[in-house]
């Protein structure tokens, strides 16, 4: 039998797997803790910290999608991203991406502070800084791509090997697209990470996150240290998780399509100053985007020409779309980064990554695309 499409295995693994009853769902178990048959005989799972059956289906499937050999599963995105951080000792170089998500940026910010490791903020698309920090043999570099909230473009599979040049390990956050629109692995990454709470989830009512390892050893380093530090995820938190991967596809399918759609709208509103959405040809990481990916994604931000008092008019215009914080849901949302997601990085880091004061995410969802559009025009309208 040939191998399973990522649409089946999103859609049917565990199911029809209950032993007990039959279950067609696979059931959640919420103990805490499991018999021993007998002295020192431990069963498949002795406590939930260190494994569950629910949590164990989740990593299955997340890694049996990623292409990866194992998946961890953790309380959040920013608790998979310290379970990466782990593997870095105090004299060990990073490479991070000057422009990366706020809360990642302060949790490497303030760990490299406190001397866990060294850290550089560089723009990965810049040869010339890249070649420079690549020189002084990091043990990590750490991708987002595309990036939040510009949406730049890293090619994966060249600065794979480039890292891997030097000896560091490549780890891919691919929270914005999901296995099913880019497999960073596949093209040479060795870890994954993500925040399971955006698009593998999809319902904005869990939080919780995942790092895929490539390689055996890595994964069961990365296994023990979450068992020693409990950052393991909740059981139910994984039973909602995988309910949501079951429909990942299909939402996806329809938020690219309303997001296209979108950035198309905004690159013709005269009161847009430009549109971040690597599906627009003008966009520069275009052609990396369509190699690497098997679609843009619904995350989309764009610039207005008026400053800040046009930023608060239009967030507070919207009605289809929310002002919140978060992205992947079903539903739209719209967020100010520079008084929101990114507040925490500060003006100095915000200005240096190009993230203005008039910049606005859309986090696209599903509902009918004219009502979305006609949203933002009502909006723009009167700025």
């Amino acid at each position: 039998m040939r191998k399973q499409r990522p649409e089946t295995i999103a859609a049917s693994r565990g199911i029809g797997e209950d032993r007990a009853f039959g279950a067609v769902n696979p059931p959640l178990f919420l103990s805490s803790t499991y018999t021993f048959s007998g002295y020192a005989t431990p069963g498949q799972h002795e406590y939930s910290r260190t494994s569950n059956p629910t949590r164990s289906l989740l990593a299955e499937t997340i890694a049996e999608l990623e292409g990866g050999t194992a998946a961890i599963i953790t309380s959040s995105g920013m608790a998979a991203l310290n379970l990466v951080l782990s593997l870095l000792r105090p004299s060990d170089l990073m490479i991070a991406p000057h422009d990366c998500y706020g809360g990642s940026y302060r949790l490497i910010q303030q760990k490299a502070e406190r001397g866990h490791f060294r850290v550089r903020f560089l723009d990965q698309n810049d040869p010339e800084a890249l070649a420079l920090g690549l020189g002084q043999r990091p043990k990590l570099v750490l991708v987002e791509t595309p990036s939040n909230p510009l949406m730049r473009i890293v090619d994966i599979a060249a600065l794979a090997t480039a890292a891997h040049e030097v000896g560091a390990l490549l780890a891919v956050d691919n929270t914005f697209l999901s296995p099913a629109l880019q497999t960073p692995i596949a093209l040479g990454a060795d870890l994954v990470v993500h925040s399971t709470t955006k698009y593998l989830n999809g319902h904005s009512d869990v939080i919780g996150g995942a790092v895929v390892a490539a390689s055996a050893s890595e994964g069961e380093q990365l296994d023990q240290w979450a068992n020693i530090t409990g950052v393991t995820g909740s059981a139910f938190d994984a039973y909602l998780i995988l309910r949501g991967i079951r429909t990942l596809h299909a939402r996806l399918d329809v938020q690219q399509r309303n997001a296209a759609a979108i950035a198309a709208f905004l690159s013709s509103h005269p009161a847009v100053e430009r549109v971040h959405y690597p599906g627009l040809h003008t966009h520069p990481g275009h052609s990396i985007a369509k190699a690497q990916q098997r679609g843009y994604g619904a995350m989309l931000s764009f610039e207005l020409k008026g400053g800040v008092a046009e930023v608060r008019h239009f967030v507070e215009s919207v009605k289809v779309f929310t002002l919140a914080e978060s992205l992947g849901g079903i539903e739209s949302l719209v967020a100010h980064p520079a008084t929101m997601t990114h507040l925490g990085m500060g003006a100095e880091a915000r200005a240096a990554a190009g993230i203005s004061d008039s910049l606005i995410r859309l986090s696209v969802g599903l509902e009918a695309e004219d009502d979305l559009i006609d949203d933002l025009g009502n909006a723009l309208s009167n700025l």
